[in-house]
């Protein structure tokens, strides 16, 4: 099992979630197929630390819909780092970066963010 570290101290999301999406799909591996979970474990640590600017904070949202009528839910950055934290942030930025296929939760098992 090959497990990588992403330290992202100073770095923005985008850099830190484009990296560790490479890393679950098996992209830095030599035996690269992209039908198999590659045996890989991704952790994330010093998720607090990130460098978030403060527009953003205010005026990225989180968009989900319950299926019900007034079920629309949008809450902004700020709001779901009050609530869940700062990993929840870096966890769905990766999550939208893996293909949209049957394997996706099964590499979401294999990341771990440390706050």
């Amino acid at each position: 099992m090959e497990k990588y570290t992403i330290d992202a101290n100073g770095k923005s999301v985008g850099r830190i979630a484009t990296e560790a999406a490479l890393c679950l799909m098996g992209k830095k591996q030599s035996g690269f197929k992209k039908n198999v979970v590659h045996d890989v474990e991704v952790k994330v640590v010093n998720a607090s630390k990130l460098r978030i600017p403060a527009k953003k904070l205010s005026q990225k949202t989180y968009t989900r819909y319950s299926g019900y009528p007034g079920g629309l839910k949008q809450p902004t950055m700020a709001e779901v780092i009050e609530k869940k934290g700062v990993g929840e942030v870096v966890r769905h930025a990766i999550h939208g970066m893996l293909p949209k296929n049957t394997l996706r939760p099964k590499r979401m098992k294999r990341l771990t963010v440390i706050e």
